[in-house]
């Protein structure tokens, strides 16, 4: 038995090590944006702040109402604050359920999305989205 598969990835560079999260303006800049909206679970509130303050000027605002399964009513709300904060891009600090709002996001209007992983979930190195509505995942 053979298996056979080909795989096309998103363009992603992945930068790792002690202090990457410290370069997260610079690399806002370096795709060319200039207004981030940052992401989070709840849990994670404060670190998302901290991360806005970090991030400084660039940093239009923080949205932390990311949770499990992406609920389509939560990128909905999400969506909102993207219109009307002009965000340009995203940066989602967390595990999957932020990066998982994060490719919500970005599906649905094209920003790019800086993923900042707090767990190893491995979402933020795939191209796969789940949502979920009421009781159903599409």
């Amino acid at each position: 038995m053979s298996l056979s598969f080909h795989y096309a990835g998103s363009p992603a560079h992945i930068v790792f090590g002690e202090g990457a999260s410290q370069e997260v303006a610079n690399w806002i800049a370096k795709i060319g944006r200039r207004r981030a909206l940052v992401l989070s679970t709840p849990q994670q509130k404060s670190d998302a702040k901290a991360l806005a303050t970090k991030i400084g000027s660039l940093a239009v605002g923080v949205f932390s109402g990311a949770v499990m399964h992406t609920p389509v009513d939560v990128t909905e709300t999400a969506m909102k604050l993207v219109g009307e904060s002009g965000a340009d891009c995203v940066v989602s600090l967390g595990g999957g359920s932020t990066t998982g709002l994060g490719k919500a996001i970005a599906y649905r209007t094209n920003l790019p999305q800086i993923v900042i992983p707090t767990t190893y979930a491995g979402s933020e190195v795939t191209p796969i989205l789940g949502q979920t509505e009421g009781a159903s995942r599409r």
